[in-house]
């Protein structure tokens, strides 16, 4: 019998592990009768609750206690591009102008781009090279600024749209009733929906687009027989053509240019091919009633059905950054119907279901709650977090009007809504599979966007991705990984032949080609060696919050050891004795010369060695998880490590951002690129570097607060650091500034109507920023210590909760609050035991966390019960 038991327990373990492995349902043994149960994971927002009367009470004050405050609202159709609601499936995207007499979704997949595979090198530029060392080794910075002009390169390609579908609806629709419409963006299921009505008939559409099924899905219905009566047609402003396909579909095809010019410019015979694509449009009405017919073999006529599905789905010949669009194997308009005949399986509910069952695996990973003790209003008097009134006994406040609003009110469920915005984008921008997200993520209406919609590497790209790991969406970091390792493979041999490196190199701008080589325009941001030595700090962050071994031996480190050889390669000895880069950029920032001249090029500026050591620090790390502390390449890290560059302190008692204390032409510049050390990076930190801080705090008041929107969210994360709640919820409250897009002359904070971040024009960094921000200013974690609500505005937000966050050492934190101070938190290990310090307002204590264990914790960091991550949940 002991022996049949010891089987059974053996078996529970395995299967345990099974569910840690695969993430899947767990076997659980009921004790009492020996039972086997199925039992589903609790969601990670779902796995703690607290205990104490004041947590329960401030986790219920929460403005998105329920899902319809994460809703982004119009009580009106989009009148500019920045009042369209984003959708999208990582791959598939849309903006939902939620028009009434005739409706446009703007279309974006995300391979479509201008041009093919490059040649990332220089044969020239290792003569070049030297010239502008020299010139740097003698002070003359200025002429080395010019010289450096001829080691930039080409241009990256250019992010292109898909095209539009438009919706054309009969004239009555033109008398719709104002105070009954709107347009809404459900947070919690990824779902746009429009509703107004017409005379007695109110018209509902739905938009969404599934990640299980690649489908963009419209549904279009009244609540009246036979009143829904419509044209749809597809266009694109890239050279396509069209035609109806059957009864009820129409196909279209088109081709990027091969070129990086505009289409309308393009000769065919000197364009070489580009990526084809293709969209396919269905078209079903309800039950057969009604009639469907052709029009100019280009649109289809709905007329007197109950209700409408339209069904898009889009493929191209993108066969990845190293396959030439004309070597290209694939068929768009194959793929394109394949994919829908295997959605023509699933009914309308069936395809939402599946939609809304995958998104919110993801997104209902965390909540948050935030309150203050006395409730905000609008001048009429109403609360803002309730369907309060704008003039109008029917329509709830807009959500750009909840912006305006913000200045005075300070609405902390407006903080909540944009926080879990930014989750909803990556979300929707970047799934496994996909393309990386760019600078605007998946969502461009123009051939040729600002800033060509390329990922930028001295920013935007790493920005994008700030939130993946704290907030619990892991997953989608994959296409960043794969991006990466693309960088690589063109990076290694622009490093050989650039620069005469080992290793791989990437620099300051990119595209879908995975270009690796200088940008053209000028050296204050084209040559910049460090864009992919940053983004390989991603790498070592995944697995500190994963500690995902098999990622980091796989995945990470073979992409590490390249980065960290080409970076020995390229320090060389100074002046001083120190290993130094040369040349050297603050990424677009120029400085005034000793002659009194400005240049942008020296040697070791703050941000290259901030960089380097973060690099030589992760590999170092990821060499004792792997056991490879003995290698050769680790032992070269070491001894070139201790003699980098010193990060100094300037006479004003700022950090220097040169290596030189230069006088600085924009006190108030943007970047923020000499506090890499404090964050992202961890080479400044209260605990071991105080006077590094006392001068990065010096240089955020010398920065200022004004900026675009992704500058702001970078000073909020980077005053969180440093613990200063009070400043960093001044540049939350900075980012609440609504931007007319029609009237933007300037680099401001700010938000669009939709809530999309503002440079102006939009960026969308801002957004991942902001949600980043926010969690850093709640919990902050090393591999061995956490500390809880280190920057938290206990005066603004007095109350709340937050579920679901992630730390380093993979570990969950759930914590909730009242007054300002800790009521509870939940902290648990999924996949291994592990040991922490617990840091609050001067407490610190070490807990020891057991695999599958969640821990609750009181004020006093004091263990108060445990319970089984693997319990049944309701």
């Amino acid at each position: 019998m002991a022996f049949s038991n010891l089987i059974i327990y053996l078996t529970v373990l395995f299967s345990l592990e099974l569910f840690l492995v695969y993430d899947a349902a767990s076997i659980q043994l009921k004790e009492e009768d020996h039972e086997w149960v199925f039992v589903k994971k609790p969601n990670d927002r779902d796995a703690w609750s607290p205990s104490l009367s004041s947590s329960s009470s401030s986790s219920n004050s929460g403005a998105n206690s329920g899902s319809g405050h994460l809703e982004v609202r119009f009580n009106k159709p989009a009148e500019n591009w920045t009042d369209a609601l984003p959708i999208g499936n990582g791959r598939l995207g849309a903006m939902v102008w939620g028009e009434v007499a005739s409706e446009v979704l703007n279309l974006n997949e995300d391979t479509l781009w201008t041009g093919i595979p490059g040649d990332y090198t220089d044969p020239e530029a290792p003569e070049l090279l030297s010239v502008v060392r020299k010139l740097v080794d003698e002070g003359q910075y200025a002429e080395a600024t010019t010289a450096a002009t001829q080691l930039l390169g080409k241009p990256s390609e250019v992010y292109q749209l898909l095209g539009d579908v438009k919706i054309e609806f009969d004239d009555s629709h033109s008398k719709y009733d104002r105070e009954s419409y709107h347009r809404v963006l459900d947070l919690d299921t990824a779902t746009v929906t429009v509703k107004y009505s017409v005379d007695e008939v109110e018209y509902t559409r739905e938009h969404f687009v599934s990640n299980p099924d690649q489908a963009i899905v419209v549904k279009i219905s009244g609540n009246k027989p036979g009143c829904i009566n419509f044209t749809v047609s597809l266009d694109s402003k890239l050279h396509h053509h069209s035609y109806v396909k059957g009864k009820n579909q129409i196909v279209m095809q088109g081709s990027c240019p091969g070129k990086r010019i505009a289409p309308k410019s393009i000769e065919e015979d000197d364009n070489p091919k580009g990526i084809q694509f293709s969209a396919v449009l269905d078209l079903e009405i309800s039950n057969n009633l009604g009639a469907l017919r052709v029009l100019d073999d280009k649109k289809l006529q709905v007329e007197g059905c109950d209700s409408a599905i339209i069904v898009l789905v889009a493929s191209s010949s993108f066969d990845g950054p190293f396959t030439n669009p004309s070597d290209s194997q694939r068929d768009p308009v194959s793929e394109a119907f394949g994919t829908l005949n295997s959605v023509k399986r699933f009914s309308y509910s069936e395809l939402h279901t599946r939609h809304v069952n995958d998104y919110q695996n993801l997104f209902h990973r965390v909540s948050l709650q935030l309150s203050k003790s006395t409730k905000s209003f609008v001048g009429n008097g109403c609360n803002l977090t309730d369907k309060c009134l704008n003039g109008s006994s029917k329509q709830p406040i807009s959500t750009a009007d909840r912006v305006k609003a913000f200045k005075t009110d300070e609405d902390p469920s407006l903080v909540e809504l944009l926080f879990q915005y930014g989750r909803y984008l990556l979300i929707s921008c970047s799934r496994p599979g996909t393309q990386a997200s760019n600078l605007q993520g998946i969502w461009n209406k123009d051939i040729e966007p600002a800033w060509d919609g390329a990922p930028h590497l001295n920013i935007n790209l790493q920005m994008n991705y700030w939130p993946a790991l704290p907030c619990n969406l892991k997953e989608c970091q994959e296409p960043l990984f794969d991006y990466i390792s693309s960088l690589s493979v063109n990076g290694h041999k622009t490093a050989e032949i650039n620069y005469g490196a080992s290793g791989w190199v990437a620099h300051q701008v990119s595209d879908i080609w995975a270009k690796t080589s200088p940008d053209r325009g000028k050296p204050v941001w084209a040559l910049w060696q460090m864009g992919g030595a940053w983004l390989c700090t991603h790498l070592w962050e995944h697995y500190t919050y994963t500690m995902d071994k098999d990622f980091l031996r796989n995945k990470a480190y073979p992409l590490l050891e390249g980065c960290v050889a080409f970076l020995l390669n390229w320090l060389i000895e100074g002046h001083e004795g120190y290993l130094e880069t040369n040349p050297s950029t603050s990424p677009e920032h120029i400085f005034i010369a000793p002659d009194g001249t400005p240049a942008s090029v020296s040697n070791s500026t703050t941000m290259d060695m901030s960089i380097i050591r973060e690099v030589f620090s992760a590999i170092i790390s990821a060499a004792e998880v792997l056991d490879k502390s003995e290698d050769d390449l680790i032992e070269r890290v070491r001894k070139a490590q201790r003699r980098l560059y010193p990060t100094k302190i300037a006479r004003d008692g700022t950090i220097m951002e040169w290596a030189r204390d230069f006088k600085d032409p924009a006190v108030h510049h943007r970047h923020l690129s000499h506090l890499f050390g404090l964050f992202p990076g961890h080479t400044i930190t209260l605990e071991k570097t105080p006077d590094l801080c006392r001068a990065a705090e010096n240089t955020l008041y010398k920065r200022g607060e004004d900026g675009p929107g992704w500058s702001t969210t970078w000073k909020t994360a980077l005053w969180a650091r440093l613990r200063n709640s009070e400043i960093a919820y001044r540049m939350v409250k900075h980012l609440f500034n609504l931007v007319d897009p029609e009237h933007q002359t300037k680099p401001e904070s700010g938000l669009y109507s939709n809530l999309f971040g503002s440079h102006p024009p939009f960026q969308i960094d801002a957004n991942f920023g902001f949600s980043a921000a926010v969690a850093e200013m709640l919990v902050q974690s090393t591999m061995q210590d956490i500390h809880l609500l280190p920057a938290l505005p206990g005066d603004k937000w007095d109350s709340g909760c937050i579920k679901g966050l992630k730390a380093r050492g993979g570990v969950t934190v759930s914590l909730c609050w009242s007054e300002g101070d800790l009521d509870e938190v939940g902290l648990w290990s999924e996949a291994h035991n592990t040991t922490k310090r617990l840091h609050y307002r001067g407490t610190t204590v070490t807990v020891k966390l057991s695999s599958g264990i969640v821990y609750t914790f009181n004020k006093q960091l004091k263990c108060v019960k445990s319970h089984s991550l693997f319990r049944d949940f309701p």
